[in-house]
């Protein structure tokens, strides 16, 4: 009686434990296309210093010193509905001279583009409002985000190198 109990308990141990593969993977496949929704600010622009042009070098000077004032200059945000949007204030960054340094100020102002968007666990796919697409490289670990620089269109942000984005 007892090995029958064992026996029964044991087996029903097994089934429960038992799951199929497919269902592991397509999980995997959700967790991945739904790690992107949400907003993302830019906070770093990883380059190589010996191989990077002074535009560069430039605007990462520019993005350090604008993150550590809480300023984020380009924002992503991606929602559940496959929509995003890019607000990009590059464009109206002021560098002014002053006798203690540089002041660069927060601008106030952006470009915003709409646009769908599918996203593959690798790349980014946003088609805009002309129908242009534009396919980007992405890894997401958690709540950060690294992207090719090379494949955006920002003005100094586009070298090659990684531009990082941490999630809000």
């Amino acid at each position: 009686m007892y090995k029958h109990i064992l026996c029964i308990a044991g087996a029903m141990l097994t089934l429960i434990s038992c799951s199929s593969d497919k269902d592991e993977t397509q999980n995997e496949a959700e967790v991945q296309s739904t790690a992107i929704i949400g907003t993302w600010d830019a906070t770093e622009l990883e380059i190589d210093n010996e191989t990077a042009s002074d535009d560069a070098k430039f605007g990462k000077q520019i993005l350090d010193f604008l993150t550590a004032e809480n300023c984020f200059i380009i924002t992503l945000q991606f929602n559940e509905d496959l929509t995003a949007s890019a607000s990009n204030s590059a464009n109206y960054i002021e560098v002014n001279a002053t006798a203690t340094g540089l002041d660069i100020p927060c601008p106030t102002d952006s470009d915003v583009n709409e646009s769908t968007y599918t996203f593959d666990g690798e790349t980014v796919t946003t088609i805009d409002e002309n129908g242009d697409e534009l396919a980007i490289g992405v890894s997401i670990e958690g709540n950060i985000m690294t992207v090719d620089a090379s494949d955006l269109d920002i003005p100094n942000f586009s070298e090659d190198g990684q531009l990082i984005f941490v999630k809000r």
